[in-house]
């Protein structure tokens, strides 16, 4: 899958549910680095990670866990 396009229904979601809760997405695939910008760019709390270790880590500190 384009992650490109993963990335802008990932956005339209966020949009739609007015969703302010951080949101960690992995992306894998073609275009993960489009998909990447696109997401970081987007203005939304959504933050991109490489692997599911790195995405667990980023979600425990987002939501304040990691104290």
């Amino acid at each position: 899958m384009r992650c490109d396009i993963i990335a802008r229904g990932v956005i339209a979601a966020t949009q739609a549910l007015e969703l302010d809760d951080p949101l960690v997405v992995r992306l894998v695939g073609t275009n993960f680095e489009e998909g990447r910008r696109i997401l970081a760019e987007s203005g939304l709390n959504i933050h991109t990670a490489e692997s599911l270790a790195e995405g667990a880590q980023k979600i425990v500190e987002l939501v304040g866990g990691g104290e």
